[in-house]
């Protein structure tokens, strides 16, 4: 008989029995921030499971969510589980023609969607989707009169009583070898592969999650703000919830910082660029200060530095350093932890390597951001800092029951029970994802030391060779410079080049404002970026962020772009990362123009 203990939904059915009248879901209605009881949660679960079942939706037949974060979103997710159907999430920001791949290969039969945009880039691909019966709008939206389309209200109108004892039964056969899921990846290369993850794969997660990190409970308050759609942010809030805490859902990520002085949360999942830009913003202001506050600001962290060094390790603080360290909260680094809501616990940080320095900074001021290591084929999550074991170089220490070796070339290679099951449809891509020996390979190089710190260099297949013989790690250079309050977005290129040059988008906020104290004059942004005064600033904040990098390393060369890398030109992918090949033709001219300045100016 199968152990059950850790199934997503008995975990989900037990909190909601115990937990009845107690929050489980918190989001705004009409601009104010309301709560759905764990009564009510189960309740729409259960509502909609039996209206699926009516529509036909049989065991391990595919749902798709293409929306953005809301309660109905976990509604679906967990009322398609429960009926032994599997989700398959579609980023919100997805074209037509990216849905209607998705839609063909994982053959969904209803697909739910959040906005009007998406309502409409689904009526677009379902011309070319046979599998497509059914769209269901979670919010109130023009249908279009499309005989595909329908409201939520008239979804799950009739209440299907009839469908209660269907259901009942779905929950007796639960099975752990079930898929729960099949998660796309975002793919910088070729179409992207669907992940298959099963309840076993998750409850090794909440299990090991249990294990690693510290008490979660129904006094937390978690607030959700990163694309549920991504494995990290939905195995994350199965986590909070198994826990019985109170997730927050955010629909728009722009509001996150409003939403944090709002919400309060205890908890938050964050990738670095959300690090890097508050970082970027309270730097900003601490050199426009008066040189006392300048001095008081760094005095502060250099003894939050000490204090937390000592503290997180359970190690004695002398009196004197308690001392210090009461002034500096006082006077700084309460003020600092305030952005985030003034209650946190613990960010997760996850997605990308976060920046040594800006790691150290926010320990410096107390705030407790987990840097961890994870992968969409892992269910997330394979490594993570642990409480006072803080490593600003490292991507934590490895989960209980998972096992990590360093493969050729260096590659970080996985294996345990949260590994996949392999690629859906695609026998020869999951052959090639595995060793001989069972482990995933992950595509990271890296090592582990002797105290199961895991730290990662570069993604092999992105790392670049100069002409000259030189190899460059392009995401650690871009993490470097992307620090910079000035940089929105940037892309190195270097391979077979005689030198590392740069493409830069900048953050136009700050520099319109910046160009605006300086009187500088232009039309448009395409004037503002060939400014000579732009480019000498540019020029200097490179000069300061590379001073410590060799000189093989460092960006000879870059050329400003008056737009962002966006989706739409497929660019970058639903999880922000460069598609190097799709930039690397599209900007061709201004690439060459960087090598061969002559040809441009024939």
């Amino acid at each position: 008989m199968q152990n059950l203990t850790y199934h997503l939904i008995e975990r989900i059915r037990s909190q909601a029995e115990k937990l009845a009248q107690k929050p489980a879901l918190r989001h705004q209605v009409a601009g104010k921030w309301q709560d759905i009881s764990w009564q009510d949660f189960l309740q729409k679960i259960d509502h909609l499971s039996r209206a699926l079942l009516a529509h036909g939706v049989g065991v391990q037949e595919k749902v798709g969510i293409f929306a953005n974060n809301m309660p109905r979103w976990t509604v679906t997710d967990y009322a398609t589980l429960q009926i032994r159907a599997v989700t398959v999430p579609i980023y919100g920001t997805n074209t037509a023609e990216q849905t209607a791949y998705i839609i063909n290969d994982a053959q969904i039969k209803i697909l739910f969607v959040g906005n009007q945009h998406q309502y409409d880039e689904a009526l677009k691909s379902a011309k070319t989707c046979p599998s497509l019966e059914k769209i269901v709008a979670m919010k109130s939206l023009d249908l279009r009169d499309h005989p595909l389309g329908e409201s939520w209200e008239d979804f799950v109108a009739e209440g299907y009583p009839n469908m209660q004892q269907q259901l009942e039964q779905c929950l007796a056969e639960k099975r752990m070898d079930d898929l729960f899921t099949l998660i796309y990846t975002s793919g910088t290369t070729g179409n992207p592969k669907g992940v298959m993850l099963d309840y076993a794969n998750l409850g090794h997660q909440l299990k090991v999650h249990d294990m690693a990190l510290q008490t979660i409970d129904e006094r937390d308050v978690s607030l959700s703000f990163l694309p549920l759609s991504h494995v990290y942010e939905r195995a994350w809030v199965a986590f909070v919830l198994h826990r019985g805490a109170v997730n927050c859902f955010l629909e728009d990520p722009h509001k996150v910082r409003e939403a944090l002085t709002e919400v309060k949360p205890t908890l938050m999942c964050a990738v670095p660029r959300f690090y890097e830009k508050v970082y970027s913003a309270i730097m900003d202001n601490v050199h426009k200060a008066p040189l006392l506050r300048r001095v008081v600001f760094y005095w502060a962290l250099a003894i939050g530095h000490a204090y937390y060094q000592r503290a997180s390790r359970g190690k004695k603080v002398s009196y004197f350093l308690r001392k210090q360290f009461a002034l500096a909260d006082k006077l700084v680094l309460s003020k600092l932890r305030s952005i985030t809501g003034g209650n946190m616990r613990m960010l997760p940080c996850g997605g990308a390597k976060l920046e040594p320095s800006i790691a150290t900074f926010f320990f410096s001021m107390g705030l407790n951001v987990k840097a961890g290591y994870g992968l969409t084929e892992a269910t997330a999550t394979v490594s993570c800092i642990r409480e006072g074991d803080f490593n600003a170089d490292s991507i934590g220490q490895l989960m209980p029951d998972c096992e990590v070796k360093i493969g050729e070339n260096n590659e970080i290679l996985v294996k345990g029970g949260m590994v996949m099951r392999g690629y859906y449809n695609n026998a020869e891509a999951t052959k090639e994802a595995f060793t001989e020996d069972g482990f995933l390979r992950t595509g990271d190089a890296g090592r582990l030391d002797e105290n199961g710190h895991l730290y990662i260099t570069e993604r092999i297949k992105e790392l670049m060779k100069t002409s000259t013989g030189k190899y460059i790690a392009p995401q650690y250079l871009e993490g470097k410079i992307g620090k910079d309050k000035f940089v929105d977005q940037i892309a190195i290129i270097a391979d077979a080049k005689k030198y590392v040059s740069a493409l830069i988008v900048p953050s136009f906020e700050v520099l319109e404002e910046h160009a605006k104290k300086l009187n500088i004059e232009y039309k448009n942004r395409m004037d503002l970026v060939k400014h000579a005064e732009i480019i000498r600033l540019f020029e200097k904040r490179l000069h300061k962020l590379q001073k410590e990098l060799p000189s093989f390393e460092q960006v000879k060369k870059f050329t400003l772009l008056p737009e962002a890398f966006t989706m739409k030109m497929n660019e970058i992918t639903p999880t922000l990362k460069l598609k190097r090949k799709v930039i690397l033709e599209r900007y061709k001219k201004q690439i060459e123009a960087m090598y061969h300045p002559e040809k441009n100016k024939k």
